[in-house]
């Protein structure tokens, strides 16, 4: 993003599931906070509720595969496959392949009906060798202007986010940044 804004784009992947999109959306609300959440179709569709919740709450949602699949472990046509039965129920012109890898072939048939949407500081939220304080130390290292930073909504996150979460927000918010999403952004 632009690396003269003084401005973060805080990003959620994997959800929603009742164990953690509520926290997370309470945390946002407090912050005053817009967020970008990278969803799974599979749970969109056991989770529908929350999913409008994220919605309705003016969140932004991106496509991030039916069953959170791998680019490199399927094929070019089970790959796009997964991507499409997702965006029948999130319907988002924004996408995020899980891990941050799929093949050219497939990024270049995304491309052409997605925003490809990476990320330049991922807080390592889902490593069972992750503590909270290392979560805020990865964002307070790695962030600057433009960051689009990843967090985690899935349960291998949520009892660290409950500390880090708020704990990085407010170390961002004390360094003068805005928090922004992606709805702007070009074609």
């Amino acid at each position: 993003m632009d690396r003269r804004e003084h401005a973060v784009y805080l990003t959620f992947d994997d959800g929603p599931i009742p164990e953690s999109t509520p926290f997370i959306l309470d945390t946002l609300r407090r912050y005053d906070i817009k967020a970008a959440f990278f969803v799974v179709g599979d749970n969109v569709r056991k989770y529908p509720e929350l999913f409008e919740q994220i919605k309705a709450e003016g969140h932004m949602v991106g496509n991030h595969t039916h069953n959170h699949i791998s680019g490199f472990r399927h094929s070019i046509k089970e790959y796009m496959y997964n991507v499409e039965k997702a965006n029948a129920y999130i319907h988002s012109r924004y996408m995020r392949p899980p891990h941050g890898w799929m093949r050219l072939p497939q990024y270049a048939w995304l491309s052409r009906k997605f925003k490809v949407v990476m990320w330049d500081v991922v807080t390592r939220d889902y490593s069972k060798w992750m503590t909270a304080e290392g979560i805020v130390n990865n964002v307070k290292r790695y962030v600057r202007n433009g960051s689009i930073i990843t967090f985690h909504d899935s349960l291998k996150a949520i009892d660290k986010l409950r500390t880090a979460l708020p704990q990085s927000i407010e170390w961002l918010k004390e360094q003068g940044y805005e928090f922004k999403t992606f709805e702007k952004l070009r074609d």
